[in-house]
């Protein structure tokens, strides 16, 4: 198994690629902030995949920017020689480690007069997530695409289960022509259903119990989609009623591009079902593909 080898400024990243950029390898770069699980390791494993032979580049990098104010910040675990250890298991050729001064010379400074150029998303962040945490979105396309600019990759992995943050890189690489390609890989779950989260490591075995009831909602969900959006959203939430120790935050069902959906959705109408929600200090975010039913079917 051999170590990855890590780099901690731009310069060394450029020098680090020179070689595959001569040659036109196709190369791969799989951003993280650390903490790497399971689920981490099967976007190495897509990315290994998608680049073949060509360098694989993983970003270990917790970004101030997309935290507000009293968000978890500084408990997020920083764990970079275990992240190693997942990168050689995996095959990653290069980590990109950066300090807060690398990524941000300037300081990641948050000022709308003198601060530094940042991305907009558009009014999707504003939904969702966007509802609580209104300037999260706007710290991770920036951090994205200076990521991007950084690695020119020729694809990009990322999870499903941060569906929403998937939704808006794809929208910003096409907006703003990155030429990248951005891959979402399935989420990867326990065998209780939670999927996997850095986060989850803050949940006691009492709240641990109780976030399964994540997984749950959204099962309920989708096996109701088929007799409907009303049907679908009865059962979910009548499985949150059922759960104590989770506070939504939100329960939505929308199109697979997070917008809305029709009013009369015909049979087969694909859609996306999103949750969130607190268990104890923690929140959790989770998310599952739905196909939408008919009322009717459920007689039929």
């Amino acid at each position: 198994m051999t170590r990855p080898q890590v780099l901690t400024t731009r310069a060394a990243l450029q020098d680090a690629l020179a070689p595959a950029r001569r040659s036109g390898a196709r190369v791969a770069l799989v951003p993280t902030m650390g903490a790497l699980h399971a689920g981490h390791a099967s976007l190495l494993r897509e990315a290994r995949a998608r680049a073949g032979d060509g360098p694989v580049v993983v970003s270990v990098f917790v970004n101030p920017l997309q935290f507000a104010p009293g968000e978890d910040l500084d408990r997020y675990p920083r764990t970079l020689e275990a992240d190693l250890e997942v990168c050689a298991a995996e095959g990653a050729d290069l980590v990109f480690a950066p300090s807060v001064g690398e990524v941000y010379p300037g300081g990641p400074d948050p000022d709308p007069v003198t601060g530094m150029t940042t991305v907009v998303p558009g009014p999707l962040a504003e939904r969702l997530e966007g509802r609580t945490r209104p300037t999260h979105f706007r710290g991770v396309l920036t951090v994205v695409a200076k990521l991007l600019g950084l690695v020119r990759p020729d694809v990009a992995v990322f999870g499903d289960k941060d569906y929403q943050q998937l939704v808006l890189v794809r929208r910003m690489v096409v907006d703003l022509c990155l030429g990248v390609e951005v891959v979402g890989a399935p989420t990867v779950r326990e065998p209780d259903g939670l999927a996997l989260s850095s986060r989850n490591r803050f949940l006691d075995a009492e709240q641990r119990e109780a976030a399964t009831a994540l997984p749950r909602t959204l099962h309920a969900a989708v096996a109701e989609a088929a007799y409907g959006l009303p049907a679908a959203l009865a059962a979910a939430r009548a499985e949150l009623r059922a759960s104590p120790g989770v506070d939504l935050d939100y329960l939505e069902i929308t199109d697979p591009d997070l917008g809305p959906l029709p009013e009369d959705p015909a049979p087969g109408t694909p859609c996306r079902v999103l949750i969130a929600a607190r268990v104890g200090a923690t929140r959790l975010i989770d998310n599952l593909p739905a196909v939408l039913g008919t009322p009717s079917e459920r007689s039929g």
